[in-house]
């Protein structure tokens, strides 16, 4: 099968752009033939290229163009789009349908819903665009960048592509990657039969823990942002005493607030800030935790991180919120808390800390579950049916 993937990186490289490499890799291993085009964030260098990204993020001729040639040249089966924005814009879908291809689109946030992409403001989920045919609320708070000249630019993308059908006739399947994202979704106008549930992958780490016995820290791995909850961590820390020691890995803009936080406080002896880590030290000190705690306030997409402490037989203990509720499961592979509640997290953490035989089976339980569903070869299934029904759908057997 040939297949074309598009994606639009970010300026400060995420999940988002880990999956689509990983997910080329994958195809390309089975014997597919695979193509990339992606454009950066990094383009948008002054004040004329973000003037110039704004008019094209709601349709981009030069895109379309692009996406064109690499049709003609690649002659692909099917299109596989991760993110088109802001430099791709939806007028690639148009390309697509020019020769007749099926596009498969993965939601890896809810950017069609909010315009701001994450659903949070005000330190709390905030839900005021979804099923608005125009997104007023975010432009009003100016929730894309602190900014309402750009959160109205991408209202008015979504509203005019809502108006012309493009969401709802130009794609032929939506990833997502639980049913709560589906069902949130829905709420956007979405149609319901496009609709996949398929989660990210991520490969398994070279060699496992296996010694059996308990390690001596707890970890936090993501960035430092308020909706990841990690000031609450902290909170939870420093309110209930205790003492077991923290690993937090990850930078972001609240680094240096979170160190504050716990400075002349007894949790200094406690947590330990270790700052951006690369994908193999984070896999090492997973496989050498006692738990990951994942404390997030906002409905999350997918995070990678729960998948790759499943894939170490790490348990995790999760928000009980949104997507994250539904892929730890409360008392198999994990444990659920109150999002926000630092009493009920530190409540939480204390009786994992002190039941280690428990939180042994949970993180067996963990690694079972990772083959079944978040391994390499289970999630190429996955994809490959999904192409397969696309392709089938149109009843072509081949578009050259």
């Amino acid at each position: 099968m040939k297949v074309l993937l598009i994606h639009n990186r970010y300026q400060f490289a995420g999940g988002e752009d880990g999956v689509v490499k990983a997910e080329q890799s994958l195809l390309k291993a089975h014997g597919h033939q695979v193509s990339l085009l992606e454009v950066s964030n990094h383009d948008i260098k002054n004040t004329w290229d973000k003037v110039a990204t704004g008019i094209s993020a709601i349709y981009s001729y030069s895109a379309k163009q692009q996406v064109r040639i690499q049709i003609s040249q690649l002659r692909p089966d099917v299109v596989h789009v991760h993110n088109f924005f802001p430099l791709l814009s939806p007028s690639i879908y148009d390309a697509c349908r020019e020769y007749g291809l099926s596009i498969v689109q993965t939601l890896h946030n809810y950017r069609l819903a909010c315009p701001k992409a994450i659903p949070f403001r005000d330190a709390k989920v905030c839900v005021d665009c979804f099923g608005q045919k125009v997104p007023w609320s975010s432009v009003l708070h100016g929730c894309y960048r602190n900014s309402r000249i750009q959160s109205s630019i991408i209202a008015a993308m979504n509203s005019w592509h809502g108006l012309r059908g493009t969401w709802q006739e130009q794609v032929d399947a939506y990833i997502v990657f639980t049913q709560f994202q589906k069902d949130k979704m829905l709420q956007a106008g979405l149609p319901a039969e496009k609709f996949y549930i398929k989660p990210n992958f991520v490969f398994a780490p070279d060699s496992r823990n296996q010694n059996g016995k308990d390690s001596d820290y707890l970890l936090f791995v993501g960035r430092l942002s308020e909706e990841k909850g990690v000031s609450i961590l902290i909170d939870a820390y420093v309110q209930n005493n205790l003492s077991t020691p923290l690993k937090i890995v990850g930078d972001g803009p609240c680094y240096e607030k979170l160190q504050q936080q716990i400075k002349n406080t007894d949790s200094e002896n406690f947590i330990e800030f270790l700052g951006f880590q690369d994908k193999s030290t984070v896999l090492a000190l997973m496989q050498n935790a006692r738990f990951l705690i994942f404390p997030s306030i906002w409905y999350e997409g997918f995070p990678l991180t729960i998948a790759e402490a499943f894939a170490c037989g790490l348990p995790v203990l999760v928000s009980k919120l949104g997507s994250m509720g539904e892929i730890v499961e409360d008392g198999v592979t994990g444990l659920h808390f109150e999002a926000g509640n630092q009493t009920d997290m530190a409540a939480k953490i204390l009786w994992a800390t002190t039941h280690p035989e428990i939180m042994r089976t949970m993180g067996k339980n963990a690694h079972q579950v990772y083959k079944a569903k978040y391994a390499p070869e289970a999630n190429y299934q996955q994809l490959m049916a999904i192409y397969q029904q696309v392709i089938n759908k149109k009843n072509i057997v081949s578009h050259w």
